[in-house]
């Protein structure tokens, strides 16, 4: 009996779509639930061919997460000839259309990176170049340990009412981005700088 008929597809292509197939099966699925030859089952080829793009599931885990974290920061890229508050307000509102497109997906992340160190480190890279980005626009010139105490903090916190959001489903995305800003807009003032309603904060601004 012959096996199965393996469609031949180039490199690049290939490894897209074995990401792509990762991403759905890490979402309807934990983790410790798929094994390798589930993984290549699903996609159609041997277990053999599967080894030969991944060393491994824990491999192959991590680069699904590289991929969407990619797509997330090209998504939620602001626009520098936009005022501070505007660009935030626009990354902000891209990243909540993503997390709505992806509600389940985003869930399972956020909820098992305490557990997978391959989740947890995705995660904190992802919210390291947040933090950096929003920093750089409150304060290019460097920002005060108070405001980056305040930015890294709210970042745990929009993490939070974003899964509350999911949980309950009783705002609107409208509502959840004006309390995600306004919180923020509150840390911001709380750390002793000014709302970025301009290019520079007070503290940048009597250099």
């Amino acid at each position: 009996m012959s096996g199965p008929a393996y469609t031949r597809l180039d490199v690049d292509e290939r490894r897209r779509r074995l990401l792509e197939i990762g991403t759905g099966l890490f979402t309807r699925f934990a983790y410790d639930e798929l094994s390798m030859a589930d993984i290549a089952r699903e996609a159609g080829i041997s277990k053999a061919l599967l080894y030969h793009y991944f060393p491994g599931k824990q491999a192959y885990f991590a680069a699904t997460l590289d991929e969407k974290a990619a797509e997330l920061a090209a998504l939620t890229e602001p626009d520098p000839s936009l005022p501070p508050l505007e660009q935030l307000a626009g990354s902000l509102g891209a990243f909540l259309g993503w997390v709505d497109d992806n509600r389940e997906a985003y869930g399972k992340l956020v909820r098992s990176a305490a557990a997978i160190p391959e989740v947890r480190e995705v995660v904190d890279r992802v919210r390291d170049a947040t933090s950096a980005r929003i920093l750089e626009g409150l304060a290019p010139g460097g920002a005060a340990p108070p405001l980056r105490v305040a930015v890294r903090a709210w970042l745990w916190f929009m993490d939070g009412a974003i899964l509350d959001w999911i949980e309950h489903g009783d705002m609107t995305r409208e509502q959840l981005q004006g309390l995600l800003l306004g919180t923020l807009l509150g840390a911001v003032a709380a750390s002793g700088e000014e709302s970025p309603g301009g290019a520079a904060s007070s503290r940048t601004a009597d250099r």
